[in-house]
């Protein structure tokens, strides 16, 4: 009697398929590859993650971005890039029926840098397209919530705000979502907390040691700016400062005080970074440089020190939210506006002379290279201008 009931097994378990499913990649895509699925009951869905960190969460169609009670979640998978693909993490949902199954990622969830509200979702057993459960419908959902999210974060401010000299009237800052994430980087794991902002880069670093970025400060025929004037840095990121001909420096400031060093406005300490002034020649072969090492994922607002040079617009951004109405363009407008050739508006609300050139608002200098001739300076300082 038991015979045909074995048999009936071994059928089941030979019909049952694996299939696989790539959670983003290693462009760090938001999608799960492929998106949707048709899977029979005693199938196997393996989710194969990828950097940076994602979840497989189980979802509704009703609400894509929200756990289902009692549903799955494989919690935070974070997945370095140097991991090979052999050692990265699965995680597998058994098909036990023919019902449609929901999935997200919860990344960022609730914030303008949500996951799934840019469309990181998965279905199993969806409907057609054209049929009001199809996995188009609930993707079009879950991006209508990410939008929404992204509007609620870029309402328009309820007062008016002022430059921190001057009258300009200034956008109010972008406001930040406080996230807490578990960041894999090789055999190293450790938690962080840090302010998100939307399109801000996420906090993993891409290796031990980050990238370097460089940038050139100044340059031939009187080249006012930094070039690129902008950049995108995550954490353990350096950004290398080539100094090219005249006299300038990388100076931290603040968005509402463009050309003025970062300082707190009670005590009147400086507690921003600052790279001090580099004389370069005409005839310079050997460039000296000065580097920065990105410690989060915050807006970074900088300038050149000499004398009418950040009123001309030689300004630097690091992180800046474009998508709010602090861009890097606003505030170089800004940094003509308030000190440029015809503004009288220079002089600063508070002090600005006590030393102290370092601190840890989002960078911290770690190299000079090149060397600072500071007693170079003095005579210099005339034929460079």
């Amino acid at each position: 009697m038991f015979i045909p009931f074995i048999g009936l097994v071994l059928a089941s378990a030979i019909s049952a398929a694996v299939i696989d499913i790539q959670v983003s990649d290693d462009n760090a895509t938001l999608a799960f590859t492929p998106e949707a699925i048709a899977a029979n009951p005693g199938d196997q869905v393996v989710y194969h993650f990828n950097p940076k960190n994602h979840t497989v969460t189980q979802s509704s169609f009703a609400g894509p971005c929200s756990l289902k009670p009692g549903g799955f979640d494989s919690g935070f998978q974070p997945v370095g890039t140097d991991v090979a693909t052999a050692d990265r993490p699965t995680f597998t949902v058994n098909v036990n029926d023919t019902q449609p199954i929901w999935v997200f990622c919860k990344q960022a969830s609730n914030t303008p840098n949500s996951h799934c509200g840019a469309g990181m979702v998965h279905a199993i057993n969806c409907g057609a397209d054209g049929s009001p459960n199809s996995f188009t419908n609930f993707k079009n959902a879950a991006l209508a919530i990410g939008a929404q999210l992204k509007a609620n974060s870029q309402s328009p401010p309820t007062s008016t705000w002022t430059a921190d000299y001057g009258t300009a009237t200034i956008p109010a800052p972008p406001t930040p979502s406080l996230m807490t994430d578990t960041i894999t980087l090789g055999n190293d794991v450790w938690t962080t907390t840090y302010s998100s902002y939307p399109g801000s880069p996420g906090p993993t670093p891409v290796s031990s040691t980050g990238n370097t970025i460089e940038v050139i400060v100044g340059g031939p025929n009187g080249n006012l700016s930094f070039t690129p004037s902008r950049v995108s840095a995550s954490p353990r990121d350096t950004i290398k400062f080539v100094f090219q001909v005249k006299n300038h420096t990388v100076t931290q400031s603040s968005f509402a005080a463009p050309c003025l060093p970062l300082t707190n406005k009670t005590t009147g300490q400086r507690i921003g970074f600052s790279s001090g002034f580099f004389p370069v020649a005409a005839n310079t072969t050997d460039f000296p440089t000065w580097s920065l090492t990105i410690n989060d994922t915050s807006p970074i607002w900088a300038y050149c020190g000499q004398a009418g040079h950040c009123g001309s617009g030689m300004v630097f951004a690091v992180n800046s939210d474009e998508s709010s109405g602090q861009t890097f363009a606003a505030f170089q407008n800004l940094a003509k506006t308030l000190n440029g050739t015809t503004s009288s508006n220079s002089t600063s609300p508070y002090n600005t002379t006590t030393s102290g050139n370092t601190g840890n608002n989002g960078a911290t200098p770690n190299s000079v290279g090149g060397g600072l001739i500071v007693a170079l300076i003095a005579a210099l300082v005339g034929s460079l201008l």
